[in-house]
């Protein structure tokens, strides 16, 4: 009986220093956003672009793309920047110039590297650190093949588009997504 009573006491115990100890880790004050590395930095969205591939003197298909930047705040504050032409151009002279994504060996493209030569350029250009990460939203290659089959041959019934929003501003209006 002893042992029964005790064990209960023993129980009890446990449970009121479980329950004491997860309300006060539940109240406890959150850490001061002002200290973190995110509240320092700026999302800079950017748009799709479309980027052909050269091979043999002649376009063999097209990289899509929507890459946005998380860009220091302090550095950025009243800078008018062109960010859309900005990376069109530098996507340009990755894609083409360079030839970072071999299409044949699709396995061997590296996005790490590719966001860092992104971030490199992009900071060279704007003449310091002003770009924090390089976000790869989408990236699709369409082949020549694909872009015929899509756009040429038998048409397609497509339905009345539907109204979603009747009147967003230009800035908010998300891009349509094509590909995956």
């Amino acid at each position: 009986m002893i042992k029964l009573v005790l064990t209960g006491v023993w129980v009890c115990a446990v449970t009121l220093a479980s329950v004491y100890f997860s309300v006060n880790m539940a109240t406890a004050p959150a850490p001061a956003v002002a200290d973190t590395k995110q509240s320092a930095l700026e999302l800079v969205k950017g748009e799709t672009i479309t980027v052909p591939v050269i091979g043999n003197g002649a376009v063999n298909g097209y990289f899509l793309g929507r890459i946005s930047f998380m860009m220091h705040k302090d550095m950025i504050a009243g800078l008018n920047l062109p960010i859309t032409e900005m990376t069109t151009d530098e996507l340009f002279s990755l894609l083409v110039g360079n030839k970072m994504i071999d299409v044949s060996n699709i396995k061997a493209f590296d996005p790490g590297a590719f966001r860092e030569e992104i971030k490199k350029g992009m900071n060279e250009r704007l003449g310091g650190e002003y770009v924090a990460e390089v976000m790869l939203e989408q990236l699709d290659y369409l082949s020549k093949e694909d872009v015929k089959e899509n756009s040429g041959g038998k048409p397609q019934k497509v339905g009345a588009p539907v109204k979603i929003i009747d009147t967003a501003p230009a800035s908010e209006t998300p891009a349509p997504s094509a590909g995956h």
